[in-house]
């Protein structure tokens, strides 16, 4: 399922990607009951105000099931080329970046057990054929985006 705030935003993944096994819905449309294993976004919270970031990571957190992972990717703020690109993007206008360190603190405030934090996208793609070398390097910052997986607890009998 694919949740967002935007209707124009579901509506154009409905007319893309939907299926009997996809759907896409608003986000006040969520129960409150845990209803997910996995959940994903990727480059979402850097737009979200600083003030409403916990509550939205714990939303997140809310729908997931006991044992179920969140896999949160971010534009890595450590990164001078990614923040060069971010200063330049329209769509990133009034975006602050989160460092990997502000984002495994956001995630542990809404209740999140840390896993891992892996440094993607290094090289460019003229440089694509040393991508392979990220496999490798993937625990240094040195990527344009970051991934923090994280786990919410299971429940205790």
């Amino acid at each position: 399922m694919g949740v967002d705030v935007s209707p124009k935003s579901l509506e154009v993944a409905r007319e893309h990607f939907a299926t009997d096994q996809i759907q896409y819905r608003l986000i006040e449309d969520l129960k409150g009951d845990p209803q997910f294993d996995l959940a994903y976004c990727n480059g979402v919270f850097h737009h979200i105000p600083l003030t409403a970031r916990v509550d939205a990571a714990r939303l997140i957190h809310k729908a997931l099931n006991p044992g179920g992972l969140f896999s949160f990717w971010e534009n890595n703020a450590w990164n001078p080329a990614t923040r060069y690109v971010v200063s330049r993007c329209p769509f990133d206008k009034d975006a602050i970046l989160l460092s990997p360190l502000e984002a495994r603190s956001l995630l542990r405030k809404a209740g999140f057990e840390i896993l891992r934090t892996d440094f993607r996208f290094i090289f460019p793609r003229a440089l694509s054929g040393l991508r392979r070398i990220e496999d490798v390097v993937y625990k240094l910052p040195l990527g344009a985006q970051f991934q923090v997986l994280c786990r919410k607890a299971k429940k205790v009998a």
